[in-house]
């Protein structure tokens, strides 16, 4: 085959299929999902049985391809899509926040997730808030376009929907909160945005922010040394006292931003993990030191882990030491790159798109995914605090791996999109669909015969 005939071949599969690096990285992927989740799943093997983690997760992942496949043919820029879909997952995510803050499952003293048939997998609100903000800011941006620039009311509004979104995310975490913030900063730069509004926004949001953690904070010391006086006052019952603490954490009421300094503090003060002995506190930290430390360069081999019976969430929260201690340093370098080359193509698509909606959407949703990817690699090699957050894809979950297998199909719609621009039997491209939308896009490159 000639050289001009490769790019005729590679537009003619992003016509028909979508970017196929996109979809290179997805089942690369989803091949790794199936075998280091499985490699990490001892614990729950000893309880459910030796095939099941493995037939949980390939049903997951069937049913996230499915979505990729349906969502691949679904044109973005369709006003059911902008109209009806938007607003819904925007409504459903607030309203789970909210009834996930006081109704949903207890789970080590923290509401997360809500249950809503018996039987089948629990639901994260938090993860469909990643989604939400996406398509939200997409749009905001999108609409508020002006001389190539956002305006300040388009600002204004992108900045009292992440701080709704943060401020109900932050019992669920801080890590998603600041997830959020990195998502929203991303789309700034593609959304055209002056130097000085992001600096201004950002500054906002981080005194915003602080002063939240520190009102927080102090009520919740506040509460503690009023629940330590009633319990130290002569005559104070003893067994009373204990049943209002049992019934406080029953109802979620932990004091979670004290588990956060704490958390906080601990990483901000321990400069090494080799002297001190393994407890019930510090064991996630430990075992996953471990794991990565065993694995040294090539790792020990796959499926030969010495910690994944030891590590709790090893097949969740803590999948990365995992795959570094059954592949080694390099292995997980090349799980690293594969999510740093998705954010990367999702640059170049962006690129060649002529308007700015599609743009976001793509460098949105390749933010979304990469982002939470690094949060969960440097929580897993003590960069960060520790706190909860899965492995794009590769961790074993349900409203997670759906969550981030519409984030690829969205990508994989608008690449195929963006493909057919100019293409005579395919001009979805310059189909304006709703007015106001039809920005251009700030960050476009001037195109060339090569589509590749």
């Amino acid at each position: 085959m000639s050289q001009n005939e490769k790019p005729n071949k590679y537009n003619e599969i992003s016509r028909k299929y979508g970017d196929p690096w996109i979809w290179g990285i997805f089942i690369m992927l989803a091949i790794i999902s199936i075998i280091e989740s499985y490699s990490a799943s001892s614990r729950e093997v000893a309880k459910v049985g030796l095939y099941a983690p493995l037939i949980k997760q390939c049903v997951f992942l069937g049913i996230g391809a499915l979505i990729v496949i349906g969502l691949l043919r679904v044109n973005y820029n369709n006003a059911m899509f902008l109209y009806i879909a938007v607003p819904i997952l925007a409504l459903f995510t607030v309203f789970s926040l909210v009834y996930v803050m006081k109704f949903g499952d207890l789970i080590n003293g923290a509401r997360r997730s809500m249950t809503i048939i018996r039987g089948l997998p629990s639901i994260q609100p938090s993860e469909f808030a990643k989604l939400s903000i996406v398509t939200l800011l997409s749009y905001i941006f999108a609409k508020s376009q002006k001389n190539r620039d956002i305006s300040v009311k388009g600002l204004v509004w992108a900045a009292v929907v992440v701080a709704v979104y943060g401020g109900l995310m932050f019992k669920s975490g801080l890590t998603n909160a600041l997830l959020l913030v990195a998502i929203s900063g991303s789309m700034l730069l593609i959304g055209g945005a002056k130097a000085k509004k992001i600096v201004l926004i950002m500054v906002f949001f981080g005194f915003m922010g602080g002063a939240f953690f520190i009102i927080k904070s102090h009520n919740d010391d506040q509460e503690r040394r009023f629940a330590e006086v009633q319990a130290s006052m002569p005559g104070a019952d003893k067994e009373e006292v204990e049943e209002m603490v049992a019934k406080s954490q029953a109802k979620g009421d932990v004091n979670r931003g004290g588990m956060r300094m704490d958390r906080i503090k601990k990483w901000w003060h321990s400069d090494s993990l080799v002297y001190k002995p393994i407890t019930a506190e510090n064991q996630q930290e430990m075992f996953s030191r471990m794991a990565q430390a065993n694995g040294g360069l090539f790792g020990v081999g796959v499926g030969r882990s010495r910690e994944c019976s030891r590590l709790p969430l090893a097949f969740s929260d803590y999948i990365f030491s995992i795959i570094v201690e059954e592949t080694g340093f390099f292995g997980g370098l090349f799980v690293l790159a594969l999510y740093l080359s998705l954010l990367g193509r999702a640059a170049m698509i962006v690129g060649r798109s002529k308007r700015v909606l599609p743009s976001l959407l793509v460098i949105g949703m390749a933010s979304f995914i990469t982002f939470q990817a690094l949060f969960h690699i440097a929580i897993n090699v003590g960069v960060f605090p520790v706190s909860g957050q899965p492995l794009p894809l590769i961790s074993m979950g349900g409203s997670s791996m759906m969550v981030i297998c519409v984030a690829f199909g969205v990508m994989l719609s608008v690449s195929r999109t963006i493909a057919n621009q100019g293409n005579k039997k395919n001009k979805a491209e310059e189909t304006v669909v709703i007015e106001g939308l039809d920005a251009e896009n700030p960050t476009e490159i001037p195109p060339k015969n090569v589509w590749k």
